[in-house]
C-alpha cells in the first residue's frame, strides 16, 4: 500500500543528502506529499478508492446525521402544528359560547323590573 507523508519546506541538498537518502525531494519550497514506493511505485486503483472510503465515511455519517435530526424536527413541527390549529379551534368555539351566554345574560337584564330608587 502506498502511503503518502507530508514533509516540510524544501531543505538544502546537503542536509537532504544526509536524511532519507531512498526519498526523492523534489527542490521546490512549501509543503507537498511524497510517495513512499509500494511493490510497484504505484499507487492502484483499489487504494485510491479504499482512501477515498475512509475520507468520505465521516461525511456520509454526518450528513445522515443531520438528515435523521431534520426529520425528527420536522416531525415535532407537523404535530405542534396540529396541536396549536386544534386548541385555535377550541378557542374559537369557547369564545363563541361565551358571546352566546353574554348574550343572553344581557337579554336577561333588560327583562328584569328596575329597582325602585333609594332617597334620603
Amino acid at each position: 500500500m502506498t502511503i503518502a507523508e507530508p514533509f516540510g519546506f524544501a531543505e538544502d541538498a546537503s542536509s537532504a543528502s544526509e536524511v532519507g537518502k531512498n526519498v526523492y525531494r523534489p527542490p521546490r519550497a512549501g509543503v507537498a506529499f511524497q510517495r513512499t514506493e509500494s511493490g510497484k511505485g504505484d499507487v492502484s486503483a483499489d487504494n485510491l478508492s479504499g482512501l477515498l472510503g475512509q475520507v468520505s465515511k465521516t461525511s456520509i455519517g454526518e450528513i445522515d446525521s443531520l438528515i435523521s435530526e431534520l426529520q425528527t424536527l420536522r416531525r415535532k413541527l407537523q404535530t405542534d402544528g396540529e396541536r396549536i390549529q386544534n386548541d385555535i379551534a377550541k378557542y374559537t368555539e369557547l369564545s363563541q359560547q361565551v358571546m352566546q351566554l353574554t348574550a343572553i345574560i344581557t337579554h336577561s337584564v333588560k327583562k328584569l323590573p328596575s329597582a325602585p330608587s333609594i332617597t334620603h
